[in-house]
Order: C-alpha cells, then structure tokens, then sequence
C-alpha cells in the first residue's frame, strides 16, 4: 500500500542522540528512523553539527514516484527547526529515483540548504550524485552492511525498531480474526444490547449522559493503568471503552493524556484497541494512536493508524486534522502547546449534555448483521 500522505517527518524532540560520522551510519540508521526498511522511498535526514560528522536533527520520508504536490514544505520546516545541511537518500531504481532527487537537490539549493551527500541505494549499495571519484565512488556501486552496525546497535538500545518492510507495519495493524475476532463480536453484543436497554428505559437523558461521561472518563485512566501494569483490557472492558471513545469529551481526555505522555503504555492501548474493536467503532482508537505515534516520533505508524480511521470515517475530524498536521510537516509540540489539561476541557466544554450521547446511540442504531458470530457448524 502506497500512503497518500506526502511526507512523514520524524519529530526532532524525538530523535536518539546518534552520530552520524559515515555514510554507513547514515544508511544503517535509516530503517530505525522509518521505522522499516524502506524501498522506492526519498529520505531526507537534516543534521546539526559540523560535516562529515553531524547530530541528527530530522528525518522525512517520502513514497515514490513523488506526487503533484511533492516535497511540499520542507524548505519551511527545515528554516524552522534551523536545519543547514541535509543527506538526501533515494532508494530504488535509477529510472524511479533520479526525477526525485533532481527535484530535491533543485529546491534544497534554492532554499540555500548546504548538501552534504545525495545518494542512491539498492540491493546493498549506494552511489552518490555529487560524488565522481572512482576510487571513492566506483561505477558499480559501494556495498555496504545492511543490518549488523554499531548504528543499528546504538539505535536498539534507544528502544528503535526496523521491520522489513512498510507492509510489516501496516500489518501491525490488521484486525484481530479467528477465535479472537469471535469472542469480540460476542462482546459487541453483548455490551451494546445492555446500553441499548439502559437508554430504553431512561427519562433523564441529561443525568444519564453525566453518569456515562463520568464513567467514561474514568474508564480511559483505569485503562491506561491497566497497560502501564502490563495487562490487558478484557473483551466486554474493550467495547465498552470503544463505546465511550465516541463522546468527544471522552475522547479529548484520552487525547490529552496521550499528547503530554506519548509513551509506550498509551501506544500499546490504541493500537490494541484498533485491532480488536469491531470497524465502526475503530476511529477514534485509531486516531489517538496516531497521536501517540506522532509525537513518539513514529510518523510512519501515525499516517497508517490516520489511513486507517478515515478509512472507515472519511468524515472523522480528529484523524482528518491529524493527516492536515502530517501534510504540512507540522511539529507534535504544535499540538502539546495547543492541547487543553483535563480541567480545561471541562471549562470549555461546560456539563455533559443529552447531545453528547448523540453519536454513541447512532453507533448503536447501526445494523450489526455483517458482525454478528456465525452459528456453530453442525
């Protein structure tokens, strides 16, 4: 699958302090960086620091071929981050890759961004574009070790990961199937029957939304301790968090807390809850995952997570102003410096009302004929 995000930056908070004094460590610190090994890719890594040696500062990935709107703002971001020098890496075929760096190398010049090298990498080797020396850069290309480096270890040790591919990753995502698929359409059912039989005999939809957000909220911090202990919502838990997920404030808490932690703990909790809910209760689970990836500094799960809500909700607004921030290269501090506390959001938000219970009771209106288990054979 080929994302229709044009670029993916790798946040610069949250770049692992790695030296890149060669070549090699610039092309064994690569995959980490994506997250992947990448193919018929342009990467473009901005350091700070002094040539050959300079401190990654950025990194930024795009698919090729390059579309319409190409590399977009990167001569802004890179203005803003205070980036001089770049490394531009294309991977793949000359045919696919030359018409990418000839447009790169155009614009970065025009942008006064000093080149410290422009290479081209396939099956184990790497040719530089600004580099004639045989001795130094021969015809046929320098081989190089692809995965065993003191790069490739120092970046493990940051907690980093390079899977084979890009399609590894956006399996990482699959939705659960077999027995475990099973038992969560069970649970669907189950839990949906009970809120669709509270709701029925409630005459106090106002009280009734107060108590469900309060819930709610409380839900989402009792779920985030449970994986910070290193265990796992259950089935029912996990529907019914997915159900409180569609109450934008309940949702807006979970965003909170994601955007001041973006650790490990919150990144395990969405992505779980991405694969196991049911499909029309998956944007907002995937669209906090893609915030907990972005600010982690893994934009390359952030755009699939973001792929993957609207997707299912083309109209879904958290994933679509989260794909707008990804598009234009933004910063996650932009969003840590605009995101409200929990107490701010009860401020904006005023006392839970009737109308927020709006878009729960239309996910249970759904019909759920192609989700309900199969009878047993026989």
């Amino acid at each position: 699958m080929t994302t229709d995000i044009p670029a993916l930056p790798v946040p610069p908070d949250s770049q692992p302090h790695l030296l890149l004094g060669s070549t090699e460590d610039v092309l064994g610190a690569v995959p980490y960086l994506a997250g992947f090994h990448p193919a018929e890719s342009l990467v473009l890594i901005g350091l700070k620091g002094r040539p050959p040696r300079g401190r990654l500062h950025l990194t930024v990935r795009w698919d090729l071929p390059l579309t319409a709107s190409g590399l977009g703002q990167i001569i802004t971001l890179l203005r803003k981050e205070r980036v001089g020098q770049v490394i531009v890496i294309g991977y793949g075929p000359g045919p696919l890759v030359t018409p990418a760096v000839d447009v790169a190398v155009v614009l970065l010049r025009q942008g006064g961004v000093t080149l410290v090298d422009v290479l081209r990498v396939e099956n184990g080797r790497y040719w530089s574009y600004i580099c004639s020396r045989p001795d130094c850069c021969p015809a046929d290309g320098t081989p190089y070790e692809q995965g065993a480096s003191a790069i490739a270890a120092e970046a493990t040790v940051h907690g980093l990961v390079a899977l084979p591919d890009r399609e590894t990753l956006e399996r990482s995502l699959d939705p659960f199937d077999g027995a475990a698929r099973l038992a969560m359409r069970q649970a669907t059912a189950r839990v949906t029957e009970e809120l669709r039989g509270r709701l029925a005999g409630c005459e106090d939809l106002g009280g009734f939304a107060t108590e469900f957000v309060a819930d709610g909220v409380a839900r989402v911090r009792a779920a985030i301790a449970t994986y910070a202990a290193g265990e796992r919502l259950d089935d029912d838990q996990a529907v019914r968090l997915g159900l409180d997920l569609a109450v934008i404030r309940i949702r807006d808490e979970a965003w909170a807390l994601a955007a001041n932690a973006a650790n490990d703990v919150h990144r395990r909790l969405w992505q779980d809850l991405t694969r196991r809910l049911e499909p029309r209760f998956v944007p907002p689970a995937a669209s906090l995952l893609g915030v907990v990836a972005w600010c982690a500094g893994d934009s390359a799960l952030a755009g699939i997570a973001l792929i993957r809500a609207c997707e299912i909700d083309p109209g879904y607004s958290m994933a679509k102003l989260l794909m707008h921030a990804l598009h234009h290269l933004l910063p996650p501090q932009v969003l840590r410096e605009r995101m409200p506390s929990p107490e701010e959001l009860d401020q904006e938000m005023g006392s839970p009302r009737k109308a927020w219970l709006l878009p729960v009771i239309s996910l249970l209106e759904e019909p759920e004929t192609a989700e309900k288990p199969e009878a047993p054979a026989g």
